[in-house]
Formats: structure tokens, C-alpha cells, sequence
């Protein structure tokens, strides 16, 4: 079957939303492309004059190469050195998807992706299609073949996994970098107690290194506890630069909707560091230092313009 400029334009128009869904049922922006690849393999392949709405045909055919990839990632994840943590992204990279509601940004945090890999692959679809998407039941039920009753039931189980009942703080760039700039100065002020205050008192953190660089092998969790450890982290010393490769700039920045220290040696990202924010203070702090998940953020960062760094040559 050959696709006519038609077809090749109805799958473009649809490849930013086919992402979007794709990196929050996976949790990988890598993956997420492959599978959006596939989808188009697939269009490419079929009969276009048997589909009748090209965008729910899409979406039915992503989802279910997502659901098998899941099945494999998770066995995949259980065999991962260290913690596993989604691959970050950047504000204004199109992969992030709708941002209308508090629902949609929501979806796209690494706390709610982290918190996602709990679900059932159906329940994770399900949860995605509707919170994220707005699909309706009836939509949802077709895509993945089930009644509509029965994808009600599956939302609901979704919804009492996923529930949380902290009020998070809705950032743009000017408070993300305030937000940042307050964190960096405390971490790096040699006193514990100023972090301390920042943190909610069950904070935790959770870092990934892909078993290439250090991270805890466990989440920590205690504002002390964790105001110690970042203490630690941030210091700088020859140590550090060594292992990331040279003296860094730090930077504020909007990563999965939260605010983000963006850690830059040259043109290379060599991590991001997510803050969940909420009205009692800093509840999360996700470190992502592994290489392989901060090569899509390094070439958004090289193609875009950003603010001056909070601190060179640390």
C-alpha cells in the first residue's frame, strides 16, 4: 500500500498527540518515539479507504503497541540497576502534550509518572486517555476493546491508586527559577537547618543513575534526611567534576511541569534535578543523572535559548 501525500499529512497531524500519549503510558520519551514509529508503519500498511476516523484509528493502534510495551519494559525495569525514574522533559518540548488543565499537567510530573508504574497496563491507559485526554468511556472502551461499563471500573481502581491529596503549586518560568534559586542557595549554604525548611517533613528523594552514575539505591525519605543527603549531592568538589566531566553552570528551568536545577558541563546535561512543589513546601526531589535518559533534554536544550545560569563553574 503506498501513502499519499493525504495520508502522510493525517498521521503528521497527529504525531505530536500520538507522542504525547505515548510518553505518558511509557514513561520514556525513546520508547515513546519508537512507538509513535510504529504507528505510522502500521498506517503505512493499511487500508485507508476501511478507516473512517483516522485519529481514533491511530490512537487505537498506538495504545496497544504502548500496552505491549509495557509488558516488556516492566520485566526490563525489575532488572534495572538502582532506581528507575521517567526520562525528563523539557517545558515547550512537544512530547509534554496538553497543558489546559491541572489535570493534563499534572500527568506529565515525574511524581505521577513514578506513581503511574503502579497500574495495570489497562489502568494506566485508562487513566492516561481520560485525566490526560479527556477521552470519554465510550472512546476509551473502543480503543481497548472493552465495555463501557467495564473501563468505568477500571478508571475508578485507577483513581483510588493514583490518589493524592496534596495541593501542588502551579509554576511558570519566573517562579520555577525563584523556586530554584531558593533551593540552590540553601543546598549550598552549608546549613542544613535552611533546607530543612523548605522540605515538607515526609519528603522524599529518588534518584536514577542506569547503574552508570552514582545514585541511591533506595529512596530516602525525612526532611532531614534528605536535606542531608542534598547537602552532600550539591557540594561542590573535585570528585564531582571528575565524574561529570568538568566544572558545571547551573540552571533554573520548567521540566515535566515542575521546577527543575538543570546541571550543564559544556553543551552536554549532565542532570536534572525535579522539584514537586506543594503549598506545604518541597514534597519530591527526583535526580536524573543517567546519560542514556538526559539525550533528548541535551538536544532541546542545545536547540533552545534559556536565562542566564544561577551559578557557573560549579
Amino acid at each position: 500500500m503506498v501513502v499519499g501525500t493525504r495520508e502522510v499529512e493525517v498521521f503528521e497531524n497527529s504525531r505530536a498527540r500520538l507522542g504525547a500519549i505515548a510518553y505518558r503510558l511509557l514513561g520514556s520519551a525513546s520508547d515513546a518515539e519508537d512507538a509513535v514509529q510504529d504507528t505510522f508503519v502500521r498506517w503505512h500498511a493499511a487500508d485507508h479507504e476501511l478507516v473512517e476516523t483516522p485519529e481514533a484509528w491511530l490512537t487505537k493502534v498506538l495504545t496497544n503497541i504502548c500496552l505491549n510495551q509495557l509488558t516488556s519494559a516492566r520485566a526490563r525495569r525489575e532488572a534495572y540497576v538502582g532506581q528507575w525514574l521517567p526520562e525528563p522533559i523539557f517545558a515547550g518540548d512537544r512530547m509534554f502534550g496538553p497543558a489546559d488543565t491541572v489535570e493534563q499537567r499534572e500527568s506529565v510530573s515525574i511524581a505521577m509518572l513514578t506513581l503511574m508504574e503502579r497500574l495495570s497496563a489497562k489502568e494506566r491507559a485508562v487513566y492516561v486517555l481520560r485525566e490526560a485526554f479527556g477521552y470519554a468511556h465510550s472512546e476509551i472502551a473502543e480503543i481497548l476493546d472493552l465495555t463501557e461499563a467495564n473501563c468505568y471500573q477500571i478508571y475508578r481502581r485507577a483513581k483510588q491508586h493514583m490518589a493524592d491529596d496534596r495541593t501542588r503549586m502551579e509554576v511558570d518560568e519566573t517562579a520555577a527559577r525563584k523556586v530554584v534559586e531558593e533551593f540552590l542557595a540553601a543546598a549550598l549554604s552549608g546549613n542544613t537547618d535552611s533546607l530543612v525548611r523548605l522540605l515538607t517533613e515526609d519528603v522524599i528523594s529518588a534518584g536514577d543513575g542506569g547503574g552508570v552514575v552514582f545514585s541511591l539505591p533506595q529512596p530516602l525519605s525525612g526532611a532531614v534526611r534528605v536535606a542531608r543527603f542534598l547537602r552532600r549531592l550539591l557540594e561542590p568538589t573535585s570528585d564531582k567534576w571528575a565524574m561529570i566531566g568538568g566544572r558545571a553552570d547551573m540552571f533554573a528551568a520548567v521540566v515535566n511541569g515542575v521546577p527543575a536545577l538543570v546541571i550543564v558541563v559544556g553543551d552536554r546535561i549532565v542532570g536534572v534535578i525535579t522539584l514537586e512543589v506543594t503549598t506545604d513546601g518541597i514534597a519530591a526531589v527526583h535526580t536524573q543523572g543517567n546519560p542514556a535518559k538526559l539525550e533528548r533534554a541535551t538536544r532541546y536544550w542545545a536547540a533552545s535559548e534559556h536565562a542566564v545560569p544561577l551559578r557557573e563553574n560549579w
